[in-house]
Order: C-alpha cells, then sequence, then structure tokens
C-alpha cells in the first residue's frame, strides 16, 4: 500500500521518540511504499485535491541525533486519491493554514481518499474544547474571552491554569493563583486584549504524579499510559517543556474514562487521539499528531506502532 505522511520536515524529526518517525518505521517494515509532503504542499486542481509527494526510503537512524535516515526522491504531483492512505501528522499550532489544510483533506475523502484523522475529526475536536462534549470527566473548566470572567473563576477556585486554545507542548500555560501580582500581564498577554479566547481550569495537584497520556487508536485502548512528570518546580508535564515520561499501567479510572470516549471518537473518524489525563480528570483530547508511541514501547514492551498500522491497514 502507498502510503503518504502529511507532516513537518523530515530532517528535524527527533528520531529517538518522534511518533510519526515510528510510525514510518513500522510502515516500512510491514512493506508499505512511504511517501511525505507538507500541509502546505497541497492543492486543487480541476476540483482533485493533489500533493507535492517525495517517495522515501526508510533506512533508520544510527543514532539519536542522526537526520539521514531517509532517502527521498523528488517530489511529484500526485492527487491524494492515489494514495492507499494518508496519514495526517502535522503539528499544531491549529491556525487558519491548518485550518485550510483540513478543509482540503476532507474535499480529498468527497472523492474517496482515505485520511485519518479525518478532516472533519480534526476541525470539529479543538484539543482544548473537545473536553466540553464529557463534563463527567473534567475538573471545573472555563471559556471565555472577557478577563473579568477569569479573574472570578481564579477568586472561586484560588488556583487555576489558563491556556491558549491553539498551543502544543505546554506553550502558553500559566499557572494562577489568587493575589498573583502578574495575573493581568498574563491575561493581557494571553488573551490580546480580550480579543483571544482562552480556557482556565481548577489547577489539579495530581500534576505531581504526572499528566497521563493515554492513546486510543480505532476505538481501542492503548493498555499503558505515558505519565508526564514535570520538572521540579515546573507545573507543565509535557515533555516538549522538559516533562520526564513514565510509561505506566492504566488505572480504573483511565480505562474508564478512555472507554467512554473510545466508541464516539472512532464515530467521528478520529483514528488515534491522545486523552491527557490529570489525577481522576480528562483535561484534553489531541487529535491532531498524539505522541507517546516511543516512550511506552521502550518502556513496556508494547508496540503502539504496529497496533496503529494494523489499524490504517485494515481501515483502508
Amino acid at each position: 500500500m502507498d502510503i503518504l505522511f502529511i507532516a513537518d520536515p523530515m530532517a528535524g524529526f527527533k528520531t529517538y521518540k518522534d511518533t510519526t518517525y515510528a510510525m514510518m518505521r513500522e510502515a516500512a517494515r510491514c512493506g508499505h511504499r512511504l511517501f511525505h509532503t507538507l500541509s502546505s504542499a497541497l492543492s486543487v486542481k480541476d476540483g482533485q485535491v493533489f500533493a507535492q509527494a517525495a517517495e522515501f526510503e526508510f533506512i533508520g537512524a544510527r543514532h539519536d541525533h542522526d537526520h539521514a535516515w531517509f532517502q527521498a526522491a523528488p517530489a511529484a504531483e500526485t492527487a491524494l486519491t492515489a494514495f492507499g492512505a494518508v496519514i495526517m501528522r502535522t503539528d499544531p499550532p491549529f491556525d487558519m493554514q491548518y485550518l485550510y489544510a483540513t478543509q482540503l483533506l476532507t474535499l480529498a475523502e468527497s472523492h474517496g481518499a482515505k485520511v485519518f484523522n479525518s478532516g472533519q475529526a480534526m476541525r470539529d475536536f479543538n484539543e482544548k474544547l473537545a473536553i466540553l462534549n464529557f463534563p463527567q470527566f473534567t475538573a471545573p473548566t472555563l471559556v471565555s474571552t472577557r478577563a473579568a470572567d477569569i479573574r472570578a473563576f481564579l477568586h472561586q477556585h484560588g488556583d487555576i491554569i489558563v491556556k491558549p486554545l491553539d498551543g502544543m507542548g505546554g506553550m502558553g500555560i500559566f499557572r494562577l493563583r489568587e493575589g498573583d501580582p502578574n495575573t493581568g500581564s498574563v491575561l493581557e498577554m494571553l488573551m490580546q486584549l480580550e480579543s483571544r479566547t482562552i480556557m482556565a481550569q481548577r489547577y489539579l495537584p495530581e500534576i505531581v504524579h504526572g499528566d497521563k497520556r493515554i492513546l486510543v487508536i480505532d476505538g481501542k485502548v492503548v493498555p499503558f499510559a505515558l505519565a508526564r512528570i514535570p520538572q521540579q518546580g515546573e507545573t507543565r508535564g509535557n515533555l516538549a517543556a522538559g516533562g520526564r515520561g513514565v510509561a505506566q499501567e492504566l488505572s480504573e479510572r483511565d480505562r474508564e474514562i478512555a472507554e467512554s470516549l473510545a466508541p464516539e471518537l472512532k464515530r467521528r473518524g478520529i483514528m488515534l487521539a491522545g486523552l491527557d489525563v490529570i489525577g481522576s480528570h480528562l483535561t484534553e483530547v489531541n487529535v491532531t499528531s498524539p505522541t507517546g508511541f516511543q516512550e511506552i514501547t521502550k518502556q513496556k514492551g508494547y508496540d503502539v506502532a504496529a497496533q496503529f498500522i494494523q489499524a490504517i491497514e485494515q481501515a483502508a
């Protein structure tokens, strides 16, 4: 099968931990032909969606910082319907360019292309706002463009997290305590003088034990979570913010949350989702480019990439 990965430039992959790299490695092992393009290299001609797609050979990294792990042929304009599967793995932020890409993917799907995750799903499931569909699993949450609303929420709970709706890797996340002299500056920066909607959540002290990433593949829950434990003195557990990843078995509550969401995720065309759980509360539903494959596989011996590629094969 020919598989097209829409992802950031491959030479920039951190091969020792990159989930897209793990997907490509497994797809190559299974004998599939691999292609790569950028989301900015999509176009529409005569109603059909095309990509400037380069076929590449997977060679494999010789060490953690080896960027010469692939050999790519010159890119050729190819219709998305020509591929057995199209896997969207471009990292956020989910800006207007990302939105346009999802719309083109939806158009391609209407012509028969097999896209994972679907363009519609990525538009419908903002990674922060998606939790509002599952209030039974969330901590107190507020979404607003008004600084006064955030301040009232802070007064009510005393200790909160505020974050933008389009970030990734912990970028733009702040912890605010009542009386913090930086509250005004933080809100002005995040809300851009009340022109930008943000989310506030009650601070969950269980973060010291890790922000757990739970993976759901084609409606099936991976049996291990990756707990991303913050550095000393840090609020954020994200690996990109220096968190330490520890793979662990799912708790009873973890499994309850994941198995409750799994059928709905599959119904909406979400092949791969990464649920973020702190303590007993769902905090995000990641659908753009969820990570954690390699850490779970290395620490627990559970081949997440194999499960993912098998699911792609079956769905395509």
